[in-house]
């Protein structure tokens, strides 16, 4: 399957308990991307922002993520991943062996970061595929080793649609995607805006 280019910009409205936005703009670097954006909103009446610039190879492999972002009225916290491309990590400058065979980062709070793992491997229709990620929480900016997986649906008329699990969180849906490999809905999660 092939994606068609990405677009400058895109946004996102978060869905369910979630009441806030995303916004993300992409651009070509050296040989691959950078998303850089934010997303914020206010969750069980506390306000919440994080800040994301991720460097992405030619493959859409995750390379460094630079991460800022603050709860309520705390204290910003700040993280900086680094991926070898090949799914070693360094997190803060420390190695962190949980995230063996992760080639993805996958922020809480992004819709955006759902692409990333579907433009890196093009699955067919029909097929299934594992996709674990370096999970990044907002609170705190914890980062966990997140499992997940992908089916490819038939293509509807705006695009690709993917059934996914995230087991961590008892969690499944059916995922929409534009041509360009973003999400266009996400249940209760996000939907896509611009």
């Amino acid at each position: 399957m092939a994606f068609s280019s990405l677009p400058s910009v895109a946004a996102w409205r978060h869905l369910g308990s979630r009441t806030g936005f995303e916004a993300v703009s992409f651009q070509r670097r050296d040989q691959g991307w950078v998303a850089a954006g934010s997303t914020t909103a206010v969750e069980n009446g506390c306000a919440w922002w994080l800040i994301y610039e991720i460097e992405l190879d030619a493959s859409f492999r995750t390379q460094r993520a630079t991460l800022s972002g603050a709860i309520g009225g705390g204290p910003s916290s700040s993280a900086v991943l680094e991926s070898d491309g090949l799914g070693s990590w360094v997190v803060d400058g420390r190695s962190l062996s949980l995230l063996d065979g992760c080639l993805d980062v996958d922020l809480e709070s992004s819709a955006m970061t759902n692409a990333l793992p579907l433009r890196r491997l093009s699955p067919g229709i029909g097929d299934a595929v594992q996709a674990p990620a370096a999970f990044v929480r907002v609170e705190g900016l914890d980062v966990q080793r997140l499992e997940q997986r992908y089916v490819r649906l038939p293509d509807e008329s705006h695009g690709p649609s993917f059934d996914y699990e995230a087991p961590a969180f008892a969690f499944a849906c059916r995922i929409d995607y534009d041509a360009s490999g973003l999400v266009v809905s996400y249940p209760e999660i996000a939907e896509r805006v611009a």
